[in-house]
């Protein structure tokens, strides 16, 4: 009898996508997505939806393939702000972990496309459930110190990401949380300290690696490409600008922190024998970052200092425009969340917050900021360009009902509160604020905007009780909430807690139908909405340039820089 799949499935879950497929309850692109994620080649996704395939996507490697044309040898010059390198696993900007990415590498890869590949794993596997993942390491993977990267590297790395002692952010993704529990140590508030928990971590062979979940976990693989999940050599030891030893085609040559960041390739490893990188061919000899603040960095390609940047602001579109290169634009989850610490007073009380956010027009402030391109954002964080965002009804400012909670709230005559604001994506920031500033006067609310320079903001951007924080694009909307204001996560900066939240977050992570998942997506995006922690007003385009001689560069919704083929004329 013949099958009614057009190839065997090696996961009962791939049946059921395919079933969702046929049913129009799932459109080919998610389809492809979570074909990927179970397990299957790019490449057999992509034929299985009918779609046409990327050419990297014909490749066991996640880069794309080599141009026939291209040319070996040069310099590329970027515009972005240089930091300091200290910990990957505590990185809090995108920005430290480009200066990082081509060094030091990571177990999957997101492409611009959103589609996820294995990178240093060269496959996984999920069971039935998604509780249990296998990993599957590439086998001739060198370290630069010579050294052969193996299952014990990897385990080392989560064990560590997992221990509250790193304090990193990546206990909040949702791996994560499913393979932690409380421990009977406690914090300096009393708080418990969450501990792995005993056997979730497990060293199949020398290249197998296998995570054992407490709940279902569709995401897993996508988890492994955010920033601070960069794998470091067992012997780290921060700052890992001092000795950074990776299993990437560049190491770091220079750093000098609000100055220059240089990479040079690496032809040999620390004990002098050729270094093959595992990757195939890599075209540029060296990647040099300039710092540039963000609104300097379109002046700086223009006078010919860099072949591209970081990005530029909507305000210099025109001069863009003007320039001769090639502009990039992508549709992204993108924002700014103006959140409040709602453990500190006024904003412990729900009504102050809710008085707030009902003075505001996000749309108003939306078509100000981006009047072509870009979402109008919902106080959610939840994007419409993620696969599993849930449209929720239309927010409506309520002048007449924020007076009304500010009474009962005993704020009668007036509310005063101060955000604090860094400008850490351009001054856009601030005119956003000064919108929303503008329209909460009508409702008695005088919100005075304290700027800060960048540096400044990223010292206080999870301590301060109101402030402006710019956050970068994830794949889908569960990773976001997940890190940002799932109870105890370390990017939670509003200090939100509610488990009713983090029941329905949980309740989302592992459902494969789409329309399942954003039903279930949209319990945490209104309980989320209703208790009023932020204003996010919008979701913005990001904007880069490149010169005419650079090729091979595609434009990434979270800003990560994928240079690996892109090779200069």
């Amino acid at each position: 009898m013949p099958s009614k799949y057009p190839m065997k499935f090696d996961h009962p879950k791939l049946a059921e996508a395919f079933d969702l497929l046929r049913q129009g309850r799932m459109d080919r692109r998610e389809f492809v997505r979570v074909a990927v994620l179970l397990g299957t080649s790019a490449a057999a996704a992509y034929a299985v939806a009918g779609l046409p395939a990327p050419a990297f996507a014909q490749s066991a490697m996640p880069f794309p393939p080599d141009d026939p044309k291209a040319k070996a040898g040069g310099i590329l010059k970027v515009a972005m702000e240089v930091q300091k390198m200290e910990d990957p696993a505590t990185y809090s900007w995108v920005q430290m972990s480009n200066q990082t990415r081509h060094t030091l590498e990571y177990l999957s890869m997101t492409g611009p496309d959103n589609i996820t590949r294995p990178m240093l794993a060269e496959s996984w596997k999920p069971t039935e459930d998604l509780k249990t993942w296998t990993f599957n390491l590439r086998q001739g993977v060198l370290w630069h110190n010579g050294e052969e990267f193996t299952a014990d590297h990897v385990a080392w790395n989560i064990a560590r990401w997992l221990d509250p002692k790193t304090a990193s952010s990546n206990i909040g993704l949702s791996f994560a949380s499913a393979m932690v529990e409380d421990s009977d140590e406690k914090d300096a508030k009393g708080k418990p300290l969450k501990r792995m928990i005993k056997g979730a971590l497990e060293v199949v062979d020398k290249h197998t690696l296998r995570l054992n979940l407490n709940k279902s976990v569709l995401s897993v693989p996508e988890d492994f490409y955010n920033y601070p999940t960069a794998i470091v050599h067992p012997s780290f030891k921060a700052p890992l600008s001092d000795n950074m030893i990776g299993t990437g085609p560049f190491a770091l040559a220079e750093l000098k922190v609000g100055d220059k960041c240089i990479l040079k390739r690496v032809k040999k490893t620390t004990d002098g024998k050729d270094f093959k990188y595992w990757g195939g061919n890599v075209y540029l000899d060296e990647i040099h970052y300039y710092n540039f603040e963000a609104d300097n960095q379109l002046s700086a390609f223009a006078s010919g200092d860099v072949d591209t940047l970081y990005s530029f602001g909507v305000e210099q579109i025109d001069m863009a425009n003007s320039l001769p290169g090639v502009i990039h634009v992508a549709r992204t989850a993108q924002t700014i969340c103006c959140r409040m610490k709602v453990t500190q007073k006024p904003f412990t009380d729900k009504r102050v917050r809710q008085a707030i956010v009902k003075a505001v027009d996000n749309a108003a402030v939306k078509t100000l900021i981006f009047p072509q391109g870009g979402d109008v954002g919902e106080n959610h964080h939840v994007a419409p360009v993620h696969p599993d965002y849930a449209p929720l009804p239309p927010l409506k400012r309520d002048v007449a009902a924020s007076k009304q909670l500010l009474q009962e709230a005993g704020f009668g005559n007036g509310l005063d509160v101060t955000i604090d604001v860094g400008n850490t994506d351009g001054p856009w920031h601030q005119t956003a604020c000064e919108a929303m500033r503008d329209q909460m006067k009508e409702a008695g609310i005088n919100m005075k905007i304290n700027v800060m320079p960048a540096a400044k903001y990223w010292e206080i951007w999870d301590k301060t009780p109101f402030g402006c924080t710019a956050w970068t694009h994830r794949p889908l909307g569960t990773m976001v909430m997940s890190l940002g204001y799932r109870t105890g996560a370390p990017w939670n900066e509003s200090s939100y807690s509610n488990p009713e939240f983090d029941k329905a977050l949980d309740a989302a992570e592992g459902v494969l139908d789409p329309k399942e998942r954003k039903g279930k997506l949209a319990v945490a995006e209104k309980i989320l909405q209703d208790d009023a922690v932020m204003i996010l007003p919008l979701f913005r385009p990001v904007y880069t340039i490149v010169t005419k001689d650079v090729n091979g560069y595609e434009g990434h919704p979270t800003q990560y820089h994928q240079f690996n083929k892109v090779w200069k004329a």
